[in-house]
């Protein structure tokens, strides 16, 4: 069976730079198939290209990347499963004084990978930050490159002075991004952007500035005002794409694509009904030791999924699996899920 290390690698780079693409996975229609899958990895710009084809892989890999969910169709005989892969949810909150601290908590917990930046060293540093995943200590115009920002990244400037805010803001709309919001009161908004405009910048970008930033609850306190920020952030988040937003288990894309020896076993909800504890793309590694990486659900649904991932380690190939949570089985286990779920459990050749 051919290794899908490289795949995941070329997947990871591409995530990293700010992209999405779309894995397709092709097996023979059946509950259990000695054949092992094939994967394709197919680029936003691939998926995009005039030239793209129009066959039932084209059409599964296209609706999966505008839609944001995982898309399964059978043709001829053969399954196909088109699993999008959009970059992680980044906040960049630039500034680290008082809002600074509970917003980088409160939007961790949500599921961002937060990055902190600030030109004091005793606002910018991770003893002040341990919910950050990056933390640079840089001055405000030197700081915007060492931040990767990209169409995934949420952009917040809630500096110490409007000065450094508008020095910021002058940087980031240069770039893409996925939402930039900017603190200050409606008169300094009002006479910066009319500044930013005399100066040049271009009015449809001024006009996307979520200025002044968060959403009006009145909020008072730093705590209260991180809510505000958040709030407005996961709304542009979810609202303001065409696409569902799928969540991304980046430890498991990562373990996918480090080389070990030997096989394992890789878990992927294809398809859900009810309700259940993970959406389809949630994954799950299963190593011959016991060992896990990623969850799809845990519980019951995860312990009859191990004991085929064990036999598929062996053996090789595919199987998929219909996993009960409704009624009876669901009240015997103690589980407050109500749905059913179907997965594909292959062997993983790293």
């Amino acid at each position: 069976m051919k290794s899908n290390t490289g795949l995941y690698k070329t997947l990871l780079e591409e995530l990293g730079g700010g992209r999405r693409a779309v894995v397709l996975t092709e097996l023979k229609d059946g509950s259990d198939n000695p054949e092992a899958p094939a994967k394709t990895m197919f680029t936003e710009a691939e998926i995009e290209a005039p030239e793209a084809g129009i066959d039932a892989r084209a059409g599964l890999t296209r609706a999966a990347l505008e839609s944001g969910l995982l898309q399964v169709g059978i043709e001829d005989g053969r399954m196909f499963i088109a699993e999008p892969y959009f970059p992680e949810s980044r906040l960049i909150v630039l500034g680290g004084g008082h809002i600074a601290l509970p917003l980088v908590e409160f939007a961790s917990k949500c599921g961002f990978s937060v990055s902190v930046a600030d030109d004091r060293p005793t606002f910018a540093n991770e003893q002040r930050f341990p919910w950050a995943k990056k933390v640079v200590c840089e001055s405000f115009s030197r700081c915007i490159p060492l931040l990767n920002i990209n169409a995934s990244a949420f952009v917040v400037i809630i500096t110490r002075g409007h000065r450094h805010d508008i020095d910021c803001l002058k940087q980031v709309l240069g770039l893409e991004t996925a939402y930039t919001g900017m603190i200050g009161s409606r008169r300094r908004v009002r006479a910066a952007m009319e500044q930013l405009s005399a100066e040049g910048y271009p009015k449809e970008k001024l006009d996307e500035v979520r200025a002044p930033i968060g959403l009006d609850i009145g909020a008072q306190t730093p705590e209260e005002i991180a809510i505000s920020i958040l709030s407005e952030v996961i709304k542009y988040k979810r609202q303001h794409t065409k696409s569902v937003w799928p969540e991304l288990d980046c430890d498991v894309l990562c373990r996918l694509a480090q080389e070990r020896d030997g096989p394992a076993a890789l878990v992927t909800i294809i398809e859900t009904k009810g309700s259940v504890p993970r959406d389809t793309g949630a994954k799950m590694i299963v190593w011959p030791d016991g060992r896990t990486e990623g969850s799809v659900g845990g519980g019951c649904s995860e312990s009859s999924i191990m004991r085929t991932a064990y036999d598929i380690i062996k053996r090789g190939g595919c199987k998929i699996e219909m996993i009960d949570m409704t009624g009876d089985v669901a009240e015997d286990e103690g589980m407050v899920c109500g749905g059913t779920m179907k997965v594909l459990i292959e062997q993983y050749i790293p």
